[in-house]
């Protein structure tokens, strides 16, 4: 049994530290830290792909060379079905959460993001496993600075991390693989109660 995990964000060199390219660099640092070996430009998917295993389950690793509201057209490439789609894992940033905090979910709309919604619509179900990683500021007091109006969140997004947060930024990506591990092993339900 294959499962397939996508890291969403945008290719191009001056996107590579942005807020927007989070799930890109979470599932990077899965790879590495699974020693799953290099990674190969795949021209049919436009992607780059890396193939590993945990115990008996094959993994096959997905980062998309298309922009992120096209995310889906890698994907269909190696997910076939809404059956496939349920070892789907897609690793994206989310501004609904701060900085930090990362959540499973499953079977739930896109929230807005133009990767997840471009997913949704080429494997034409909802029902795959997110791994949502937070993305919002965090003010002294521990509280979410969401930033509002369109202009300002674009730019936001697709502005670089403050070197302040990328201690917990390094965190996030421990429990991001940390809640990879725990889908492939144990399943998404286990998972879910017990890291969410």
């Amino acid at each position: 049994m294959t499962w397939v995990i996508t890291g969403l964000g945008n290719p191009d060199e001056e996107h590579i530290h942005t807020r927007h390219n989070t799930g890109r660099m979470a599932l990077e640092y899965f790879a590495k830290q699974k020693k799953f070996g290099e990674w190969k430009d795949d021209a049919k998917a436009r992607s780059f792909v890396i193939r590993g295993a945990m115990g008996k389950a094959l993994v096959l690793g997905l980062l998309p060379n298309t922009y992120m509201n096209k995310s889906g057209t890698a994907v269909t490439r190696f997910v076939k079905s809404v059956k496939a789609a349920e070892r789907l894992i897609v690793l994206y940033d989310d501004l609904d959460l701060p900085l930090g905090r990362v959540k499973i979910s499953f079977d739930r709309g896109s929230g807005g993001h133009n990767g997840v919604e471009s997913i949704m619509r080429a494997v034409k179900t909802k029902c795959f496993v997110r791994i949502r990683i937070g993305i919002a500021s965090v003010n002294a007091r521990g509280e979410m600075k969401k930033p509002h109006g369109e202009a300002v969140v674009e730019r936001f997004i697709l502005g670089d991390f403050r070197p302040d947060e990328l201690a917990t930024l390094k965190a996030s990506f421990k429990k991001a693989s940390e809640c990879i591990e725990a889908i492939i092993t144990g399943g998404r339900e286990k998972a879910m109660s017990e890291l969410n």
